[in-house]
């Protein structure tokens, strides 16, 4: 297997002549529309087999993990889109993944809604949502892919939870982690009073995740990406930190470039 980041939370996976991508991002449009606020969104690179992809993977239908446009782009003629199961709960509860959701149905791209612990096979990939947890409340799942005995798996955006051992106990060994790093802070106007915790995993929540988790090699992800003022607040040098961070771990670290690839 082949894994290449493509920018922010961006992966692009090759096996046996075949790709998945999770949590694709393409055009660099405002990630927060339909709400108070707007950025710009990360800047990344598109996938190598565009075009060519049997699945996309979405942790979450926020903008900034689910790119309608740049799946339909990206996805081939009879490709489908993986994404957690809702929760329920009206319009205020879903502000943030109701774009996302609408915009999936507006490019017609099939969509197959994974519950926790689910796995399907598509192609060469094994693939299963893994219980994750989500800053603002809304469905996250994190995917653990398998392909010609590799297997990695990849955080999305969450937040440090308690799932660590049972994905390791039922998924792993992992050959590879692909985990958030920047650790925001957020404050969004459906949620007050704000949490002073991190939204995502921080620079020392991440090295410990991927410990626990049994990784052979950690690739640091969802960094260097936005900052708002008052609204997500970062903190600098974050892949800085997350090194840091991991010096004394036993696992291997892979701080990729983005568009580099790591062969497993």
């Amino acid at each position: 297997m082949r894994v290449r980041w493509l920018g922010w939370a961006g992966v692009e996976l090759e096996a046996q002549g075949h790709s998945v991508v999770i949590d694709l991002l393409g055009r660099p449009e405002g990630v927060l529309e339909d709400t108070p606020l707007s950025a710009p969104m990360p800047k990344v690179v598109r996938p190598r087999t565009e075009g060519d992809v049997i699945a996309g993977l979405c942790t979450h239908l926020h903008r900034d993990h689910t790119d309608a446009a740049a799946l339909a782009e990206a996805l081939r003629p009879d490709g489908r889109v993986l994404h957690p199961v809702s929760f329920g709960g009206d319009d205020h509860e879903n502000l943030w993944t109701l774009k996302a959701d609408r915009e999936l149905d507006e490019w017609n791209l099939s969509r197959r809604p994974m519950g926790l612990w689910e796995t399907v096979t598509i192609g060469p990939f094994t693939i299963a949502a893994v219980p994750a947890v989500d800053t603002l409340g809304d469905p996250q799942v994190s995917w653990a892919v398998e392909a010609g005995g590799k297997r990695v798996l990849h955080l999305g955006d969450s937040m440090f939870h308690g799932y660590w051992w049972r994905a390791a106990r039922r998924f792993g060994p992992f050959d590879a982690v692909l985990t958030p790093v920047n650790g925001p802070t957020v404050c969004f106007p459906h949620c007050q009073p704000p949490s002073p915790y991190p939204a995502s995993l921080d620079a020392g929540q991440a090295a410990v995740a991927a410990r626990l988790l049994g990784a052979r090699i950690a690739v640091p992800i969802h960094y260097d990406g936005f900052h708002i003022d008052g609204f997500y607040d970062t903190r600098p040098d974050e892949l800085s930190r997350f090194l840091d961070a991991t010096s004394a771990e036993t696992y291997e670290v892979a701080a990729l470039k983005q568009g580099e690839d790591l062969a497993l």
